[in-house]
């Protein structure tokens, strides 16, 4: 048997594995021996097996998880599964590349600061951007921002620009909601800056957009945040924090995906079964909804006592969090998106792809 097989230091010598590494990936079930001599313990490996071993070589290299090598070399022929993966993880290289790169923009501005504390003035930006769409994407954010005194970098909106798009930000660590604003006229892909607008600044800039105007002329930067539309103008500073990283955790990974009219299900939330659990500010106890996503892609709110579908999924969240976001969604059609029980909720708006709010789920016992 041993003539057809190749030994466990073969096949390092051929993959690129280590020893430690196939022993490794062996005892994770990614890639195991064809056959263990019984009384030594040595590895053998089949000759199909080195294509195997220098694929997840390959794949190690370029940092892809441990699950998702398991499901690459899992994958059925021709299923295309495994080209899912990979391509998936490079977009969130390429995500994480762009991240790199803005946040070393805004170092070298730190640094500049820091070395010509006397020659460098902090960078300002001016920019244009539709007042109505400016005016949408702040009642998309405005219920998620923080009330609690304990927290003041989140008593406010991110104003976060990214080149030619201006995303709004607000979140109270259980909730998170994002809009984002197309900016008008040419700019630099690599133009950057942010600057949290506090709650009053923000309310005081709705109701400015209220009073007309078709576009809206905003200035961030240098602790300042002015905009002017319609011939009236405002202006006030930005709070002096440091807001937390958001991006990461709108990279979703969704597996249940539901379409369902606004109007349907904040109908349906409003009047289905609710749990009283302990969660929200605090871990003060609130009404929770347990939303059920059927294998048919239905969602439903799961009655009391009910058992979940075969294939389905449910996923419970703060009842007033989610009506909260089902109103800021607007009366069109809304997509619910989750990765699993205990993943993060999605609530977007069909066809606005950078507007969507997402929920922290509320853990319980019984929700599968």
């Amino acid at each position: 048997m041993e003539s057809d097989l190749r030994s466990i230091g073969e096949l390092a010598r051929d993959s690129g594995l280590g020893v430690s590494a196939l022993r490794f990936y062996d005892g994770a079930g990614v890639l195991s021996p064809a056959w263990v001599d019984p009384r030594t313990g040595y590895r053998w490996y089949g000759p199909g097996q080195l294509a195997d071993a220098r694929l997840l070589c390959r794949l190690r290299r370029v940092g892809l998880p441990l699950a998702d090598i398991r499901a690459v070399l899992g994958a059925a022929p021709g299923s295309g599964a495994a080209r899912r993966v990979v391509d998936a993880h490079l977009r969130r290289l390429e995500d994480g590349l762009a991240d790199a790169r803005r946040e070393l923009s805004l170092i070298r501005a730190l640094i500049d600061q820091r070395e010509n504390p006397m020659t460098t003035a902090p960078a300002t930006y001016d920019l244009t951007v539709p007042a109505r769409e400016l005016a949408a994407a702040l009642d998309a954010v405005r219920f998620a921002v923080s009330g609690d005194p304990e927290l003041p970098m989140l008593s406010g909106v991110l104003f976060d620009l990214d080149g030619e798009l201006l995303r709004l930000v607000a979140t109270d660590r259980y909730r998170m909601a994002l809009a984002e604003v197309p900016v008008q006229g040419e700019r630099s892909a690599e133009a950057s800056v942010a600057a949290i607008v506090p709650t009053a600044l923000v309310d005081a800039l709705r109701a400015l957009l209220g009073q007309g105007g078709d576009r809206a002329r905003l200035t961030l930067g240098g602790g300042l945040v002015r905009a002017e539309t319609g011939g009236h103008r405002i202006e006030g500073a930005a709070l002096d924090h440091d807001y937390p990283d958001y991006r990461s955790l709108v990279r979703l990974d969704p597996v249940h995906r539901a379409g369902v009219p606004a109007a349907d299900l904040r109908e349906a939330v409003e009047a289905g079964a609710t749990r009283t659990l302990p969660s929200g500010p605090h871990g003060a106890a609130c009404e929770a909804t347990v939303l059920a996503f059927g294998p048919d892609g239905r969602l439903t709110v799961a009655a009391e006592g009910a058992e979940p579908a075969p294939g389905g999924l449910r996923v419970a969240v703060n009842r007033d969090f989610l009506l909260d976001a089902v109103r800021a969604g607007g009366p069109e059609q809304l997509v619910l998106e989750v990765g699993g029980p205990i993943a993060p909720l999605a609530v977007r708006t069909e066809g606005r792809a950078g507007t969507f709010s997402i929920l922290m789920p509320i853990r319980v016992p019984d929700v599968v």
